[in-house]
């Protein structure tokens, strides 16, 4: 009875109360962040009774479904665009524009990694707190890096609706960006924990090794093998695979010494993207981030010890939110990603490009549990997550406001 109240009362704070926080702000901020800020104002103040059972087992449990579920759409999101916002703008690039195109990309991922890492290895990890319990002082600071370099292409999809079809020219090229960070970050990711486990891993290497190993290049054969088909299959056969490609991704990866958010993401990208134009790919993103990864937010946000969120924490918060965005948008100044885009067309295409979003908590959240991120780089990298994603639409608008209203005024006869 007890464990059953818990639960009630943790569906109760994370997701209905978020729920009705949001709709109360006139929808004006993201969903996703409500349930985090809930979260750090729970742990920072210590005003929920610990006799309450908040968290509870089965609240963890069912947020992390949620969390599944988000990773495996996002996947899915980088292999087929049917449901992302279109334009006129968005046919295929030529070569020279694509690899302009792509060079951005590259940019707007690697500037803010770079910059990231020196600054966190440099100065944040000599702060108290801020080491890495494994991993050493460069994998620490590679993790920071890398979730300053985060593109939330999810949420980034979410705010782009927002804005309407004005300014779609901008938004679609940031979303193209967004979609290859995306990937690029998850393989990073997975390449930084793989560095991190060192020999650990093949030394240890066992039959149950072997076969997540041939699990994933099966998966990535088979989706491959149904994008040849000329034929569609029926459409029972595509959500009967849904679950497959995700629960076998997310089993893989846990076997090799991975993160089950690892194997989710990369399950939705093995999907065929034939097949994932058939689903309503937006609708299990929005199941998955109003309904059920509220509570994995919100947990993450109350597990953190509140003793780490002072002061100290929100000062590093904001400096790495400064270092992130001002990394950004020195990336497309420096390389944009059109050639006919003005300086201020590039800034707005940057304050896109900022937004950490749930993507960057995923990843904290996977290298904070693998240990290469210590519980004070943790808060203050959710901190980041949470103003970054608070500061986008605004400072977009911002940005493309100022711009109209100086082609008004050139436009006036003198």
């Amino acid at each position: 009875m007890a464990s059953t109240l818990a639960f009630f009362l943790d569906v109760l704070i994370f997701i209905v109360l978020a729920w009705a926080a949001w709709r109360a702000v006139a929808r004006s901020i993201p969903v996703a962040v409500i349930p985090i800020i809930i979260g750090l104002v729970l742990a920072a103040t210590g005003v929920l009774p610990a006799g309450w059972g908040v968290p509870s087992k089965l609240g963890d449990q069912l947020g992390f479904v949620g969390v599944l579920l988000l990773a495996f759409t996002a996947g899915l999101e980088t292999r087929q665009s049917a449901h992302l916002p279109t334009t006129a703008e968005a046919a295929p690039l030529p070569r020279t524009q694509a690899l302009r195109f792509m060079a951005s990309a590259g940019m707007a991922l690697l500037l803010p990694f770079a910059l990231g890492t020196l600054a966190a290895h440099y100065y944040f990890t000599g702060l108290p707190g801020w080491d890495a319990p494994r991993g050493g002082a460069w994998m620490g600071s590679m993790a920071i890096g890398l979730c300053l370099a985060v593109s939330a292409l999810p949420v980034l999809i979410g705010i782009v609706r927002e804005l309407g079809p004005l300014h779609r020219p901008l938004t679609q090229l940031a979303l193209r960006i967004a979609v290859i960070d995306d990937a690029v970050l998850w393989i990073g990711l997975a390449l930084l924990l793989l560095a991190a486990e060192g020999g650990s891993l093949l030394a240890g290497a066992s039959v149950l090794h072997l076969l997540a190993l041939g699990v994933v290049i099966l998966l990535a054969t088979a989706g491959t093998l149904a994008q040849r088909l000329h034929a569609p299959p029926p459409a029972w056969l595509v959500w009967v695979s849904l679950p497959v490609f995700l629960v076998t991704g997310a089993w893989a990866s846990s076997q090799l010494g991975l993160h089950a958010l690892l194997g989710a993401y990369f399950g939705g990208a093995m999907v065929p993207p034939a097949w994932g134009r058939r689903l309503p790919v937006e609708r299990l993103g929005q199941f998955a981030l109003i309904g059920l990864a509220p509570l994995f937010f919100g947990h993450s946000g109350l597990k953190i010890d509140g003793s780490v969120l002072g002061w100290a924490s929100l000062q590093a918060s904001f400096a790495l939110l400064v270092l992130a965005v001002v990394a950004k948008l020195a990336a497309v100044l420096a390389c944009p990603p059109a050639s006919h885009l003005s300086r201020r067309d590039a800034l707005a295409v940057g304050a896109l490009l900022q937004c950490k979003g749930l993507m960057e908590i995923v990843a904290a959240t996977i290298l904070r549990d693998k240990g290469l991120l210590s519980e004070h780089a943790f808060a203050a990298l959710v901190t980041l997550a949470v103003l970054s994603t608070l500061l986008t639409g605004p400072f977009f608008r911002a940005l493309v406001k100022r711009r109209a209203s100086q082609t008004q005024s050139g436009s006036q006869p003198a």
